[in-house]
């Protein structure tokens, strides 16, 4: 009789370990949400002059004193105004670009640290 109570307790353990491991419905609301991007301006694949301004609207959950933006691997510096519905990231591309394809690229982090992505192609004229 008394090893039949240990198996028994043995196999409510691992019936019970195993229900904690799928965790609990709570954990989707804890999912994180990736900052997006949008309105990019000029559209891709524009040609445009160096030196000319280029704009992006950023979600209102994207953290602005993480984004970071890059025209062709150059940090570019840009200006953040708040919107209504997020942020309007404006820069200018780089003067040595001349003849170029380049590429605008985004990275950010959301308010609850998820890092978000993304870009647009350009053709920097002469």
């Amino acid at each position: 009789m008394k090893a039949y109570k240990i198996l028994w307790i043995f196999t409510l353990m691992i019936a019970a370990g195993n229900a904690w491991a799928y965790g609990s419905s709570s954990s989707s609301k804890k999912a994180c949400e990736k900052p997006k991007f949008s309105e990019f301006s000029p559209v891709n694949n524009a040609e445009v002059a160096a030196k000319s301004a280029f704009s992006f609207l950023a979600s209102a959950n994207t953290d602005p004193g993480s984004v970071m933006v890059t025209v062709k691997n150059q940090p570019v510096d840009v200006s953040i105004a708040p919107e209504k519905h997020g942020f309007k990231v404006k820069g200018l591309i780089p003067a040595d670009l001349k003849g170029k394809t380049a590429r605008i690229s985004i990275s950010a982090d959301s308010t609850k640290k998820c890092k978000g992505n993304d870009g647009w192609l350009i053709k920097v004229i002469e």
